[in-house]
């Protein structure tokens, strides 16, 4: 049988710790007791891990041995902001799929009022994205960024292949892209491999995309469909496991 998978909020050396909601539902609905075995990742490592003590405020393990565990895909997804439940679920489905990275981006279409309320759901998309590491189970949970304008998200991707997901290009796919990309470089070691962005709903605006090329952006397309933006990520997340 498969061993539950937790992510802890506190660790040292030797132990780990679940506390809040975590510690809760451990205590209250699983009813954990000292001596049950979990695998538990602290400090990005995933353990072997025995529960020494239950309460409802905090469920402390001893580690044991490491075990080993898949990496995340070497992909930051530059995400722009659309109608939140859409976006919440686009987000989960990214962690699911090995998204290493996600940056909310405050593009020229997106709503006012999305622009303006991004900011105080991150720490609720970072649950979220915490969650669906457990679920699916990741040993790590992927860094989502504050919302921030397209400008100063381009000038901060740093990337070795950077592809921008258009719905104007018909001709160079995603799939083709990223084959090329291996071709030229099957073995290089960076921190992210890969970016890539999916615009709002209406598309990105024509200036936007000149600055996507102003920064080395190449563009691609998914397919002659026009898909909805959570459902571009996915799709081309998808594409990109079967590459990386």
């Amino acid at each position: 049988m498969t061993r539950r998978r937790w992510i802890a909020d506190t660790w040292t050396p030797t132990t780990a710790s679940l506390t809040g909601g975590q510690a809760l539902h451990l205590a209250r609905v699983l009813r954990a007791q000292p001596g049950q075995v979990f695998d538990v990742v602290a400090c990005g490592f995933l353990h072997r891990a025995e529960v020494t003590s239950v309460t409802e405020s905090e469920v402390v393990f001893t580690l044991h041995e490491e075990l080993e565990a898949e990496s995340a895909l070497p992909v930051h997804l530059l995400l722009a902001v659309i109608k939140f439940d859409h976006y919440e679920w686009g987000i989960e489905k990214a962690t699911e799929l090995g998204a290493a990275r996600i940056t909310p981006v405050l593009a020229r279409r997106t709503e006012k009022h999305l622009a303006q309320a991004a900011a105080k759901r991150v720490e609720r998309w970072r649950r979220i994205t915490r969650e669906a590491s457990q679920q699916s189970r990741r040993s790590d949970i992927p860094e989502v960024d504050e919302p921030q304008p397209l400008k100063a998200v381009l000038a901060a991707t740093h990337a070795a292949t950077k592809l921008l997901l258009a719905e104007t290009e018909q001709e160079n796919t995603l799939a083709a892209a990223l084959q090329a990309s291996e071709a030229a470089s099957p073995s290089i070691e960076v921190p992210m491999r890969l970016a890539f962005a999916v615009g709002p709903e209406g598309g990105w605006t024509a200036d936007e995309m000149q600055l996507f090329s102003d920064h080395g952006w190449k563009h691609v397309t998914l397919g002659p469909r026009i898909l909805r933006a959570e459902t571009a990520a996915i799709a081309a997340l998808s594409i990109c496991s079967a590459f990386l």
